[in-house]
């Protein structure tokens, strides 16, 4: 899978850079969706588990395939696309309550995913979630 998933993240990278890469394929828009879920000890009852409560700290966040998970204020978690709305470039931090795009370094509110610096024009859209006991699971 580490290979995989890094091979995919290259093509992804690469595919929104701005720059001319010949060999390299453009994503497909729904790349992130299509992921196989990862593996986990979800409630049957329930969605997918993308993370533990624990593992999102207040007025920061985590990066999974399926979502950017934020806890923008204690207790509160929103999820958002981890694909930038410039030029679908996975974002790869979450820094002082913005989640960060690499390519361009387009800056989104970990609040509610409205553009907090461009290039990107249009927020990220939010993921649905729902938190159960210590698990925050998609849907």
């Amino acid at each position: 899978m580490g290979t995989a998933a890094l091979a995919g993240v290259g093509v992804a990278v690469a595919a929104c850079s701005g720059e001319q890469a010949p060999t390299s394929a453009e994503p497909a828009p729904a790349d992130s969706a299509a992921a196989p879920p990862a593996a986990t000890d979800a409630p049957a009852a329930g969605g997918n588990a993308l993370a533990a409560t624990a593992d999102v700290p207040v007025g920061g966040g985590v990066i999974t395939e399926q979502a950017v998970i934020t806890q923008p204020e204690a207790g509160t978690y929103k999820a958002f696309s981890p694909v930038c709305t410039h030029q679908g470039c996975k974002v790869k931090s979450v820094d002082a309550g913005k989640i960060v795009c690499p390519c361009h370094n387009s800056q989104f509110s970990i609040a509610d995913g409205s553009v907090q610096g461009g290039p990107a024009a249009t927020p990220l859209p939010e993921v649905p979630i729902k938190v159960e006991g210590d698990q925050i699971l998609l849907g």
